[in-house]
């Protein structure tokens, strides 16, 4: 039905992405999306739908204690749900419904194998450090997906503040390292720079650094950042993926008792790396009124 090769679908891939992704997922999803865009017509939103089939099958699993079934259900859930961008991508068939979709079938997944596999050990155990652990999964599930969104609305509003008292006269390192994410900063701003002057429409605009603050107090970071770019792998190292992964594959291979600990210690981990990037932002909110009055004396 289609002549589409391994490249093609390789094409598809997010320039980053979370390294359980990457490592554990898509070569194993990447193949198996070559045989469905080749020799199906199944849609994107037909691949979400059967992830979540998957997905509640999982869900079963664990409330019948059945912990290795349902952590490899759940696995190939999630792999099934990595397939339908990627096809998307592929034959331009994506719809807005289908990131709707694709993002309720997420938490709906995650709140049926939580509440899945809590309750159904209280059943069988009466533990119910079980059922805590599984609302704590759930709740910590909703902040991730809570705290993204509004994260973004701080930067763009950060972002208006500095363009409004410097009226656009500067690019920001963030939007440089877009167009050469694996270039450390200080190398990313100097080619940034040589190719404004070496443009003679292009206007002289400094590049500023909102996160000047962070990268002082983690002068380690670039370097990080740009080792992960180089594997394809984004700096937010434990988010909702990994920490699915954690809980849902990985926590049950070892049985019912590493369940709990597993949950806290990756919720742990996740909530963590969340508060960096909320420190993250609050430097670079911090940041806005020093930069401004520099910049102005410049100018002036």
């Amino acid at each position: 039905m289609g002549g589409f090769t391994l490249d093609d679908i390789l094409a598809t891939r997010k320039p980053r992405d979370s390294w359980w992704t990457v490592f554990m997922v898509d070569p194993l999803a990447c193949r198996l999306a070559l045989l469905v865009a080749n020799h199906t017509s199944i849609t994107p939103n037909g691949l979400t739908r059967l992830s979540m089939l998957i997905g509640f099958a999982s869900a079963a699993a664990f409330t019948e204690g059945m912990l290795v079934a349902g952590a490899v259900l759940f696995y190939l859930s999630f792999t099934v749900d990595c397939m339908d961008g990627k096809i998307a991508r592929l034959k331009g068939t994506g719809t807005p419904f289908g990131l709707w979709l694709d993002y309720v079938g997420d938490r709906v997944r995650v709140v049926c194998c939580a509440f899945g596999w809590g309750f159904g050990e209280y059943a069988r155990t009466g533990d119910t450090d079980a059922v805590l652990a599984a609302v704590g999964v759930v709740v910590l599930d909703l902040f991730r997906y809570i705290n993204g969104p509004q994260l973004k609305r701080v930067k763009d509003a950060t972002r208006a503040l500095l363009e409004a008292r410097l009226e656009g006269q500067f690019v920001l390192a963030e939007s440089v390292l877009r167009s050469r994410p694996r270039t450390e900063l200080g190398q990313a701003a100097a080619e940034f720079g040589q190719a404004a002057a070496d443009d003679t429409d292009d206007t002289d605009r400094p590049v500023v650094d909102l996160q000047k603050a962070f990268h002082a107090r983690f002068p380690w970071y670039d370097r990080f950042r740009v080792f992960l770019t180089r594997h394809r792998v984004r700096t937010h190292v434990v988010s909702g993926i990994e920490f699915h992964a954690a809980v849902f594959v990985v926590g049950p291979l070892f049985g019912p008792r590493a369940m709990v600990p597993v949950a806290a210690v990756s919720g742990a981990l996740l909530l963590a790396f969340e508060m960096s990037l909320v420190y993250r932002v609050w430097l670079a909110s911090r940041q806005v009124p020093s930069t401004a009055a520099e910049r102005e004396k410049v100018l002036v």
